[in-house]
């Protein structure tokens, strides 16, 4: 201490403690010895100080939030990977293999070490914090400040002023940093500031945090970059964290350490949400938990993949507050999250728009995605060369009378991955859309546009990587799907070819019409053909129809229940077990006991269910209790467990007329089953994700459903 009284030790804290602490004689600029007068000025100065990094970085107002939000409420902590790992791919080849090996829908790598953000910025005097538009790199870079207010009761472990420095204001060439941060003290009330100002960074105290290289006009970047790079070396005992667009930076600072953002967990994301509804009301209606319950549901899983970035993921907590919902047309998801990045992401951020989006307006741009979504996703690639985009930019403004013939495709590039990061580059050359979710909507936007969707259905409607963009396209169609529904429908049927086949269809609807289950006839057709494979595989896993069941009799048979027990069907013609090949294992006896009580609670399902009419359910359960109690033990001969499973086999079967040969399928045979199913499905789905389908194509479809076409 510099001789303070004893009033104000107990008060000082945050910037006042540092100020005094390293203080105005360590500091030498206010004199050797400070009179009241000066303390009492140096004290309130430094309140104000905090006061206005609080009210000035300290709040969040964003996509028209209505209200603006403290920052601490909100902030969740974040995560960073080093920015080494995907840069070492040789090849776009490579960068494919590898996303597809992760089995993952998102372009990050899972596997890579993640680092607690609050922890990095700790260890690295030099930060460089990279990511894509809204990846919360400017929140990150705030919140550090923050942190470093709270001196010794904050997570920043370094006694240091944080000052926070917009590099967008450098909107020329003569910007001066020292006196942009005396001019910070300045307006606080700070005694000679100037002085103030040069002695704290000549002795290493201060925290400068420099948002938004990427945001600096492309005329003054090469100087900017000069002007910080020297006032780092300068000042090379202070702390500085700064943060970037991934695509705008090429390293150009020497002594930072470059770190990513990483995608948020589902941990982060429930707490941002938990976070987000914090009000007590919300937390006496429990807002924040019904929404991150709805999030996990299958319906919603489109809002989900968005989830995982933030500024999306704000966008998702403001349509749920407004509605306690997310929509179910997931088209309408993603053209607002695309207009997002698009336009309203820059005019919030208030960044300063190249020349190219004078001509090549967001409409214009939107068709230019989409034709590159389409032909990277038609020709299966997830990865391009910025050549080939580059390629495809020249060629769709040389093709179009109304497009602005001056541009440069490598400008335009360049703009749309660093300004709006819909597209990102991945590695050196190397880009992608920064969501395969924006590839999908922008290919299904092509499929409307171009009139194309009888060639998605004839070529892609079993092809489980186009499901996605089948769903996106029935949200598109606003005058209606009934088309795509009516093209899938006759698409479909292709699959039902073979003689065993089209028995299999019309044994579901002879031991299903007439029953006296109030369920629609599709369900009930449904359900038969998924219990033919269970019973025709007495150790299937007969569990898995249970749910089924139970969702019909809370559902009525809607349409999420007839997929669900299509889905069901797939499930067990794909786990095609005959309880056969355990006979020469052991505990023989207990599997088939195990498979015998699972076949007996399924029939009870099925009895309370009332699906089958000519299929007496009660004789079946009272043969299966009696088969119980007569299964062999361990020490018989493997011929006499084999008979007895046989056996088993053969009640279930003929209770529902059922032979081995029609439920014996070839590969080729339960291929296609496999895809009529899938198509039945994604039918059902696409209904659900269209704006509008007419009752009556709706009802003629349903009623065709899983039957002998003509019959």
């Amino acid at each position: 201490m510099t001789g303070m009284e004893p009033w104000a030790i107990s008060a000082v804290s945050g910037v006042a403690a540092m100020v005094f602490q390293s203080g105005g004689q360590a500091l030498g600029v206010l004199g050797k010895t400070l009179d009241e007068k000066t303390k009492k000025l140096i004290f309130a100065a430094s309140k104000q100080y905090e006061k206005n990094y609080e009210e000035r970085h300290g709040i969040l107002k964003v996509l028209g939030m209505r209200e603006p939000v403290k920052l601490e409420s909100l902030y969740t902590a974040v995560q960073f990977l080093d920015d080494d790992t995907i840069q070492s791919f040789e090849s776009i080849e490579n960068l494919e293999n590898f996303y597809r090996q992760a089995k993952v829908r998102r372009f990050q790598s899972q596997d890579k070490c993640k680092q607690k953000g609050i922890k990095v910025a700790n260890d690295k005097q030099y930060l460089m914090v990279l990511g894509g538009p809204g990846a919360g790199k400017s929140t990150f870079v705030r919140k550090m400040g923050l942190e470093a207010l709270k001196g010794k009761k904050g997570g920043f472990k370094h006694a240091c002023i944080p000052v926070f420095i917009e590099l967008k204001r450098f909107a020329s060439s003569n910007i001066n940093i020292e006196t942009f941060i005396a001019e910070e003290f300045r307006i606080c009330g700070f005694p000679s500031p100037d002085e103030f100002a040069a002695k704290a960074l000549e002795e290493g105290k201060l925290l400068i945090l420099l948002d938004g290289l990427d945001e600096v006009p492309t005329k003054n970047l090469t100087e900017a970059i000069s002007q910080i790079q020297n006032f780092v070396d300068k000042y090379d005992q202070n702390r500085f964290i700064a943060s970037c667009r991934t695509a705008a930076y090429r390293s150009a600072f020497r002594r930072f350490s470059d770190v990513s953002m990483a995608d948020f967990d589902d941990t982060q994301i429930q707490q941002f949400i938990y976070n987000w509804f914090h009000s007590d009301v919300d937390k006496q209606e429990k807002t924040g938990e019904k929404c991150w319950e709805l999030l996990q549901k299958l319906e919603h899983e489109a809002a989900k993949e968005l989830a995982h970035t933030p500024l999306l993921l704000t966008f998702l907590c403001l349509v749920y507050d407004r509605s306690q919902s997310f929509p179910n047309n997931r088209s309408v998801l993603y053209r607002k999250a695309l207009r997002i990045l698009l336009e309203e992401w820059a005019s919030e951020k208030r960044i300063l728009r190249e020349e190219i989006y004078q001509g090549l307006h967001t409409e214009l741009e939107e068709i230019l995605l989409s034709e590159i979504a389409y032909t990277g996703f038609e020709s299966d690639r997830l990865f391009f060369s910025g050549r080939d985009i580059v390629q495809q930019i020249k060629t769709f403004l040389a093709s179009n009378l109304n497009a602005p013939q001056h541009l440069d495709g490598e400008s335009v590039l360049n703009a749309i991955a660093v300004q709006q990061g819909i597209l990102v580059e991945r590695a050196e050359d190397v880009f992608s859309f920064s969501h395969l979710t924006l590839q999908e909507y922008l290919t299904a936007q092509y499929i409307d546009d171009h009139r194309q969707v009888e060639k998605l259905v004839t070529e892609h409607i079993t092809d489980k990587r186009w499901k996605e963009v089948f769903l996106l396209v029935a949200g598109l169609m606003r005058s209606g799907a009934d088309d795509l529904l009516l093209l899938m429908e006759k698409e479909a049927q292709k699959y039902i070819n073979t003689p065993k086949l089209q028995a299999l269809l019309n044994w579901a609807e002879q031991v299903t019409v007439g029953s006296a289950g109030d369920f629609k006839p599709v369900g009930k057709r449904a359900v038969a053909i998924a219990n033919s494979y269970v019973n025709s595989n007495s150790n299937s896993n007969t569990n898995t129809t249970n749910p089924i069941a139970n969702s019909y009799v809370k559902s009525n048979a809607n349409a999420n229940a007839i997929a669900n027990a299509i889905a069901n069907a797939i499930a067990n013609i794909n786990s095609n077990v005959n309880v056969n090949a355990y006979a020469n294992t052991k505990a023989v006896a207990i599997v088939i006991t195990i498979a015998i009580v699972k076949a007996i609670d399924h029939s009870r399902e099925l009895e309370k269910l009332k699906i089958f009419d000519k299929i007496n359910l009660t004789v079946l359960i009272a043969r299966l209790e009696a088969l119980k109690v007569q299964v062999p033990d361990d020490r018989q001969q493997p011929e006499i467990l084999q008979a007895f499973a046989k056996c088993f086999q053969e009640t279930l079967l003929n209770a529902f007329y059922l032979t081995p040969e029609m439920v014996n399928l070839s590969k080729e045979e339960a291929d296609a089953l496999n895809n009529y199913l899938y198509a039945n499905n994604l039918i059902i789905q696409c209904k659900q994700a269209a704006v509008r389908v007419s009752p009556q194509t709706w009802e003629a479809i349903e009623a065709r459903m899983l039957l002998v076409p003509g019959s």
